[in-house]
């Protein structure tokens, strides 16, 4: 899995950003204000894990790739889990250090750290939610709810009092953290699975939900109701030819500041840019900006700089800053060329995802047509027995013939 992730991690009274890459099995962290890069490689937590003799475990072959990971709300902590079942825990202050590295029950596909920093919570391709302490970071994992379908996102509110779980079949599923077999709420709407959810933190009831049905949706989560819906293949310019694409959102970046969302869709060289509207709640549809290759991530700055990483070794990634209303591109920033530098040098690493087809396009519903089949195979018993009878009919008609015919008198 390949991803990019960027947020503004507080320091004492200065702001102290951190840029965060995740391609493969490596993780890339470049600090703003001292322009260092810290490098860790999943194969290092693989290696780890032998040597205290968890290799003898029957385990079945699998990449050291990086599924889903997360910083907490204070950037204190970052964790991370790979393709080979480890969660691995890092504290980022007052440097990046490797705290922890736990086994998890089964691949994950996204996670999140609760506001109070003292648990990571887990989601599982089994639709299963897993708890782990960060204040014991060598604790096993608790199991703490579970869907009956392959779970898609996690998410928590703010105060960390709801869990939110979307899955496979279209539902949103709203616990409660203290209690999470008390469903508070399900929001239901989306015609196909919940491909990313997220609670908007300076409006901490609304909840936005993204879908394989090319929705974005508004929802009051704690009542289930949902107040705004965006049909993402209405807004393609008026020269698209094809509308009827998939428009299945990958990735979310929210900035406070403006209220502003930026949107990358599945194997579409777009990136969408949205304004919240909290007092009619509504999605205003600012801006769109084409890419000459498919995007892997995007993220916003509290600054409202906007990063994309895409497929390209030339250009790996781009950065716009607003002026004047609207984003535009931006080239020397000291950041972005020695993260660029980095990522081309690097390059080989990402080789095994170039070019790679949809991650989506097996979850979406199978139709089939079997009144068509059904009717075709009806019309041929009919025509076959309309044969017969018309060979009956003939075959009687003959024997009627030659029996006048033998019952005649000689002359």
């Amino acid at each position: 899995m390949t991803g990019a992730f960027e947020r503004p991690v507080k320091m004492k009274t200065a702001v102290h950003r951190i840029k965060i890459t995740l391609f493969c099995h490596q993780l890339i962290t470049y600090a703003c204000n001292d322009g260092d890069l810290f490098v860790y490689d999943c194969v290092t937590a693989n290696k780890r894990t032998q040597e205290k003799g968890q290799a003898g475990q029957p385990t079945d072959k699998a990449s050291n790739d990086i599924l889903a990971f997360a910083f907490s709300s204070s950037g204190n902590y970052f964790a991370l889990t790979d393709d080979n079942k480890h969660l691995i825990l890092f504290r980022t202050k007052p440097s990046w250090e490797c705290i922890s590295i736990r086994s998890v029950v089964r691949r994950s596909t996204s996670l999140i750290i609760t506001a109070a920093e003292d648990k990571i919570l887990i989601a599982d391709k089994s639709g299963d939610v897993y708890s782990y302490s960060i204040t014991d970071p060598q604790a096993a994992g608790k199991l703490e709810l579970g869907h009956l379908s392959l779970l898609m996102d996690v998410a928590l509110s703010p105060d960390d009092q709801y869990i939110l779980t979307a899955d496979r079949d279209e539902k949103i599923r709203v616990s409660l953290t203290r209690a999470p077999h008390n469903i508070v709420a399900f929001c239901l709407g989306h015609k196909e699975f919940v491909s990313r959810i997220f609670v908007i933190p300076d409006y901490p009831d609304l909840l936005l939900s993204a879908s394989g049905d090319c929705t974005l949706r508004l929802w009051e989560y704690k009542s289930g109701k949902e107040v705004y819906c965006c049909h993402l293949n209405s807004i393609s310019k008026p020269d698209a030819t094809n509308n009827d694409k998939k428009y299945a959102v990958s990735r979310i970046s929210y900035c406070c500041q403006g209220s502003y969302i930026a949107i990358l869709c599945d194997c579409i060289p777009t990136v969408y840019i949205f304004q919240l509207v909290a007092d009619t709640q509504q999605l205003i549809h600012k801006k769109q900006i084409p890419l000459n290759h498919k995007g892997w991530d995007v993220a916003l700055e509290e600054t409202g700089e906007l990063w994309i990483f895409q497929e390209n070794k030339v250009t790996p990634l781009l950065l716009y800053r607003p002026m004047d209303g609207q984003w535009q591109p931006v080239n020397d920033d000291k950041g972005l060329l020695k993260m660029s530098k980095y990522l081309h040098d690097n390059w080989t690493v990402f080789e095994g995802s170039v070019g790679t087809d949809s991650c989506y396009h097996t979850l979406y519903k199978a139709s089939f047509d079997n009144m068509t089949t059904y009717l075709q195979k009806k019309e041929q018993r009919l025509q076959q027995q309309q044969k017969r009878k018309r060979k009956e009919l003939q075959h009687g008609t003959n024997g009627q013939n030659k029996k006048i015919k033998t019952g005649e008198p000689p002359l």
